[in-house]
């Protein structure tokens, strides 16, 4: 699902909304899990997930085609992960859909 897809079925859903009131509302939501996680702080919806900055260390690796050890620097990274609740919807999918839509994906 594209951003413009997703502000299209959001209007939708919330009823009485234009399409522009739901792009800000998205981009409001958007931009305060983003200063939110650039601030230190975990975003967490209980049931539905939560977003968290963790650490990487540095690393060695080791380059398979040639066997080159290069190192790799520590950094931070974004981290989503999913909540029981969204967890056990997802799960509860039948795995016939699961497969058609990673058939749509994998076509384009």
């Amino acid at each position: 699902m594209t951003k413009k897809e997703f502000i299209n079925k959001f209007a939708l859903q919330l009823g009485d909304i234009s399409k522009k009131d739901a792009e800000k509302f998205l981009g409001a939501f958007l931009d305060t899990v983003e200063s939110s996680l650039i601030a230190g702080e975990t975003v967490s919806f209980v049931g539905w997930g939560k977003w968290e900055v963790l650490e990487r260390d540095a690393r060695e690796v080791r380059n398979p085609q040639t066997g080159e050890k290069m190192n790799v620097p520590a950094k931070k990274v974004v981290k989503f992960r999913v909540g029981k609740t969204l967890e056990d919807k997802i799960a509860a999918l039948p795995i016939a859909a699961k497969v058609e839509k990673k058939a749509k994906k994998s076509k384009k």
